[in-house]
């Protein structure tokens, strides 16, 4: 089968995104690019070669035909197993393995650090590029060689021979059990020596298994969507994986995008980037295309943006002076390879209780073995009994099947398209108790179109017609002709090769209304000559620019923004050029009147103002001071998303509050909210604009925080002060957003949520989960799958102790009665895989139980182990115990254990077993629903019969031959505790059915 180059760029992995100037190998069919590639803050490669097998770059054609041969393979095999060996002992390797690319001495200065402080054009000169042409396709192939792709590699992992030898080497129970073989062995029983060490083996291949499974699993969770970025080459503009930019290339950026490689700034406008992930700086930092001083540190190179950083306002363009490890990021990654990931609470929750079960475990062995030994039991077969039990009973497996479980949960939300980042997140979903949800994009479609103009005493409807681009030209009065004017020259959105407009919701808006009256764009005849980006403190975005050429060329300043905004800096009306009357008190009440009664209808208001003269002469920062002319405003509605009203009447049936923050007018978020179904009271007690939460104090905000399903106007600081009260009240809280706007208050909340298609790099990353369909409906699954995935943790807990507690009880039994041991090791042994194994890990994946949405969130600090759980245990537990004694002690009624006597205790205790496997899954959940539980627990009956009727087996596990009669008896048994279990289910589902949680019990 043919596989990618192991040095082939992203491109080949991902075929919708080509890069014209690399001619390497394509990826094979088939050859997923998640194999390769995990994308977070850096741009990662995974090795993909088989452990067993060559590593990669190792063509093995045949035995001798690789490129390697027999003297590379067998020199790579002995560094591999020198490399084992040191550290098994503890040594670490101090050389690195170098890939392609020569990794820089850590102190020599990086690219970034030696073009700081140098003119922008030599970055150009050295790199033979320029700003209007960019990179020639010829040249790019030359510098990826030199300077490889624009990633990090990740080392490869250990060969699969040491993973299986240190999982011998770490595990102190299964060395005991080997020594107890060794020593049957030389007291003369090889026959339980050889059962032994085959029954140890086969526990380890079990376990071994599963555990490689669980590291594929969770390998998963960091394969993201793969980064993009807009660069020139070759005079044309292309949007290319980052992993494909080499030094040279010409890169643009604006705001929401995160920097793809390190670059040296060409041109800045308003450009400020967050550099918090790199020099720990909160504070977005003003970036110029000016050098700095030679030798200033990282955090003071104003004239360089960084690899991983995020653009916060403004936009910007340069050169890329660094990839890949040549990268101040890259250093940085190369030291975090050996830090461990923390793990997630309720991961820590498992380690504890799995220790404590362990101390309780020993105690009872203990005590078995010193029994045993009092009753001049053999003390090797005591001994050996002891460990076997040691291996079964400890759940030693509990913490890695509870990681699995969440990362199996992880990969069903992925295909539900929402991605979730850390493990931690699962946990936190299934208490989320408030969604806090910005409104554009995310409750709505984010599709605007302007449906009416306001200017002063004159009201336009924009038909459907018009809005979509059909009408005919109309005469318009001026003042409309200027409104329409401004809100497209003060525009960044632009026309893409179909010939769309494509850009911010709003501008596209405001640039598709022109065809909507016959109008062209006028910004083919504008010279813009500056430019202030809209931010969400100030609320307006300004332009200052001339029409060379036309009869009144004078340079002009644009400014479009929120009513409140532009309004407050105007003085002046415009009714036409020579006609601009002064704006007074009254035409100022008139104007807001009709913006309201626009918002009420659900539509945005966007006002456009305008003032002769260069930005220079306007003091934007000081409304005071500013002359402006007001020309009108123009209003838009943004549609609701399909789908979110549901969700949102589900998501309150289950206790969870949903609360709209926006910076839109509060008549417009009142709107919204009522057709979107969040509940708003009479008058404005549900309702809070951002400045009446700035004249709050933290006490007074908590006190109505609650009964708050609306907030408007607000800023970024106004919804970090909103989240932080409500956390205050004990309110595990959910943020949604998609645009820089969002981003602090997404990293603040328990959960942030981010828009997957039309969210900002800044917002995905300091979200937690990321919506890949850009649904609102999808937050629904995700707290679904969070609630069930918590349940299914309790499912398999339940089987995995219960059969602990069975086994020790059954052995505890017997030994202090005088009793012969209705087990021996390898019996034993088999439990271990049972409990651990993958009926266990079955559990794990119950389908999400619809009603699980009617049940209140669970408490962020409730405990896992429960008394109705604890009762389960007892009840499961007492089954086994209770089926399986029944058989021992009937078998044992004419005095002797024989070998069929032993086979009917080990086959009644698995059959018991399986029935409590298959009956500790979901109250909700059907016989046939998880077919994944029933396919194991049918492989694990199937293998126990082999271990009656195999010759081979029954060596091994020392058993023997069952009559039919016999085996009747036992499916008997089976089907009996199978009925024993279902009256419990009723009942369990009877005590759920009246506690089902009502939205109406917390309205007031």
């Amino acid at each position: 089968m043919h596989h990618p180059h192991p040095h082939s760029p992203a491109s080949a992995y991902f075929p919708n995104y080509q890069d014209p100037s690399s001619p390497v190998p394509d990826a094979a069919a088939g050859d997923s690019p998640e194999r390769h590639f995990a994308y977070s803050t850096t741009l990662r490669r995974h090795p993909t070669g088989d452990s067993f097998g060559p590593a990669p770059g190792a063509h093995a054609v045949g035995v001798v035909g690789g490129p390697e041969g027999w003297a590379g393979g067998l020199q790579r095999y002995a560094l591999q197993a020198l490399s084992a060996a040191r550290r098994i002992v503890g040594l670490r390797k101090e050389e690195k393995e170098e890939r392609g690319v020569l990794h820089k001495p850590a102190g020599e200065p990086t690219p970034a650090a030696i073009y700081a402080s140098l003119p922008y054009t030599d970055a150009l000169q050295h790199h033979r590029s320029s700003l209007t042409e960019g990179l020639h396709n010829a040249a790019v192939h030359a510098l990826r060689e030199e300077h490889g792709y624009n990633e990090f590699e990740v080392p490869e992992t250990e060969p699969m021979w040491l993973k299986f030898g240190k999982t011998i080497w770490e595990s102190h129970l299964i060395l005991l059990l080997l020594g107890s073989a060794a020593l049957s062995a030389l007291l003369g029983n090889v026959d339980d020596a050889v059962s032994i060490s085959i029954a140890v083996l086969i526990v380890l291949t079990v376990g071994f298994v599963q555990e490689r499974r669980s590291e594929a699993s969770l390998a998963a969770l960091s394969k993201l969507v793969p980064h993009h970025c807009h660069l020139l080459r070759d005079s044309t503009p292309l949007h290319l994986l980052a992993n494909d930019l080499v030094p040279g290339d010409i890169v643009s950026f604006s705001v929401g995008d995160r920097i793809p490689a390190d670059i040296r700034v060409c041109e800045a406008v308003e450009l400020e980037v967050d550099e918090s992930s790199l020099t720990g700086e909160p504070r977005a930092v003003r970036k110029t295309p000016a050098p700095v001083e030679r030798g200033t540190e990282l955090a003071g190179r104003t004239s360089i943006v960084y690899l991983g950083t995020l653009v916060r306002n403004g936009r910007g363009r340069g050169v890329v002076v660094g990839t890949g490890v040549a990268t101040e990021f890259g250093r940085i990654f190369e030291l975090m390879q050996g830090v461990e990931e923390k793990r997630t609470p309720l991961q820590l929750s498992m380690d504890e209780l799995a220790k404590r079960l362990s101390v309780f475990s020993f105690g009872v062995i203990g005590f078995i073995c010193l029994v045993g030994v009092w009753q001049n039991r053999g003390w090797l077969e005591m001994f050996t009994i002891g460990v076997s039990l040691a291996v079964a009973a400890i759940p030693e497996g509990l913490p890695i099947v509870t990681t699995v479980t969440l990362a199996l949960g992880v990969l069903r939300m992925s295909r539900r398209n929402a991605i979730v980042k850390k493990l931690p997140s699962v946990e936190a979903l299934g208490s989320v108790s408030v969604v806090c949800s910005d409104k554009t994009g995310t409750l709505t479609r984010n599709e605007m179109t302007v449906t009416e103009i306001y200017v002063v005493d004159e009201l336009v409807t924009v038909s459907d017609r018009a809005a979509a681009g059909l009408s005919t030209p109309q005469r318009l009065s001026h003042a409309v002709h200027q409104t329409l004017r401004i809100g497209s020259l003060c525009n960044n959105a632009f026309r893409n090769d179909e010939g769309v407009f494509v850009g911010q919701s709003t501008e596209v808006a405001l640039l598709n209304v022109l065809e909507a009256f016959g109008l062209d764009d006028p910004r083919l005849n504008f010279q813009r000559l500056s430019e202030r980006p809209f931010s969400s403190e100030n609320k307006y975005m300004a332009v200052s620019g001339a029409f060379p050429g036309s009869p009144d060329a004078r340079e002009c300043l644009y400014v479009k923004g929120s009513l409140e905004a532009v309004l407050d800096r105007c003085r002046t009306y415009h009714v036409s050029d020579g006609s601009t009357p002064a704006l007074d008190s009254n035409t100022r009440g008139i104007i807001h009147s009709k913006a309201a009664a626009v918002a009420a209808h659900g539509q945005r208001i966007i006002a456009m103002a305008y003032a002769y003269g260069p930005a220079s002469g306007t003091d934007l920062d000081n409304p005071e001071k500013c002359f402006l002319t007001f020309a009108g405003f123009q209003g838009m509605m943004d549609p609701p998303r399909k789908g979110v009203s549901d969700a949102i009447t589900l998501l309150r049936s289950g206790g969870i509050s949903v609360v709209m923050i926006t910076g839109d007018a509060e008549s417009t978020a009142v709107s919204i909210a009522r057709q979107l179904g969040i509940p708003v009271g009479a008058g404005r007690s549900s309702v809070m604009t951002g400045t009446e939460v700035d004249e709050m104090g933290e006490r007074q905000l908590r006190e109505r925080i609650t009964s708050v399903t609306v907030f408007a106007r607000t800023t970024p600081r106004h919804k970090m002060r909103i989240v932080e009260a409500l956390q205050a009240e004990g309110k595990v809280v959910a943020m949604t957003g998609d645009g820089v706007n969002d981003a602090p208050a997404l990293k603040r909340a328990d959960i942030g949520v981010s828009m997957g298609k039309s969210g900002t790099d800044v917002a995905k990353e300091a979200a937690d989960v990321i919506l890949v369909d850009d649904n609102f409906a999808t937050i629904l699954s995700a707290v679904e799958e969070g609630k069930s995935i918590f349940h299914n943790i309790q499912n398999f807990l339940t089987f995995q102790l219960s059969t602990a507690v069975a086994a020790l009880t059954l052995i505890t039994l017997s030994t202090t009665f005088h009793m012969s041991n209705p087990l021996n090791a390898m019996q034993i042994l088999f439990i271990n895989i049972l409990m651990d194994g993958p009926p266990s890990q079955s559990l794990g994946v119950d389908p999400v139980d619809r009603a699980v949405m009617q049940k209140p969130p669970r408490a962020r600090d409730a405990p896992i182990i429960t008394r109705r759980l604890l009762t389960r245990v007892l009840f499961s537990a007492s089954m086994i115990v209770f089926g399986t004694l029944f058989v021992y002690v009937h078998e044992l009624s004419d005095g002797r254990m024989s070998k069929r006597d032993q086979t009917m205790t080990f086959t009644s205790f698995v059959f018991l077993d399986l029935v409590s496997a298959i009956q500790n899954r979901g109250l909700s959940c059907g016989l046939l629903q998880n077919r994944m539980l029933i396919t194991t627990v049918s492989v694990s009956f199937i293998t126990q019969l082999a271990l009656i009727y195999v010759p081979v087996m029954q060596a091994i596990f020392q058993t023997e031959s069952l009559s039919s009669r016999d085996l009747f008896i036992l499916v008997a048994l089976a089907v009996t505790s199978f009925g024993f279990h279902e009256i419990r289910r009723r009942y369990e589902r009877k005590l759920n059915a009246s506690i089902i949680y009502s939205p109406l019990d917390e309205m007031t």
